[in-house]
């Protein structure tokens, strides 16, 4: 079966300065982070993976530069955070499941043939790291049963960092779109997955990529850290 993968690129990325796209940002190896991202998916999907790419700021640029992709525009991608962007995506999508990333990731090849084995049960996810837990970042905690429980910046006592590489199941993904619609304009995707959890008890496994290398690029020093890796 084609494996749907969503990948979240409408914002303006201004903490990193730079004119374009943030995803088309250019890495120490001469790839940009996007074109990173797509060989990553090939590594593990092969060239048939469905990928779709919602733009917003200068699409224009990304549409070019990967124009064997498909599109969706968050028309409000300066007013709009990236719960809207997945919403957009998900509403779009055919049926079954979808694998979605943070278009500003940098991520080891490896993370995708793990997360593979969970798409192929159907297993909604969300990528962690559990090296380090920051104030700043996405934070998860687990149930008594080893699943997500909660998941946001204002998470204390959190066991580690979301990673922004996820999978939600054909089963749950109606769920996930009717949260997502009804979360605030500024709020992160990871808004509704903690709604949806909540109120309608979808189980959603943490798949721990500690051991691995994934750089969320914001700033330049982000940037020089990724560049170690690739």
């Amino acid at each position: 079966m084609t494996t749907q993968v969503v990948i979240l690129a409408a914002g303006m990325g201004s903490r990193l300065g730079r004119s374009l796209p943030k995803p088309l940002t250019e890495l120490g190896d001469g790839r940009t982070i996007m074109q990173q991202q797509f060989d990553n998916i090939h590594h593990t999907f092969g060239r048939n993976a469905k990928v779709t790419i919602v733009v917003g700021y200068k699409l224009e640029h990304i549409i070019e530069a990967f124009p064997d992709a498909s599109f969706v525009y968050n028309e409000q991608y300066d007013q709009t955070n990236t719960s809207k962007s997945l919403l957009r995506a998900l509403q779009a999508s055919p049926a079954g499941g979808v694998l979605w990333m943070n278009g500003d990731v940098v991520f080891d090849p490896t993370v995708l043939d793990r997360a593979a084995v969970m798409i192929a049960r159907d297993q909604s996810f969300v990528t962690v790291n559990t090296a380090k837990v920051s104030d700043e970042e996405v934070k998860y905690t687990t149930s008594a049963e080893g699943y997500i429980k909660e998941l946001s910046k204002t998470v204390t006592g959190g066991l580690g960092e979301a990673v922004g590489i996820n999978y939600i199941s054909a089963a749950d993904k109606a769920r996930l779109i009717r949260h997502l619609t009804k979360v605030g304009d500024q709020d992160y995707f990871e808004r509704g997955l903690e709604l949806a959890i909540e109120r309608d008890g979808i189980l959603i496994e943490p798949v721990d990529i500690s051991d691995l290398y994934a750089v969320e690029i914001d700033f330049a020093e982000d940037l020089e850290r990724a560049n170690l890796f690739v």
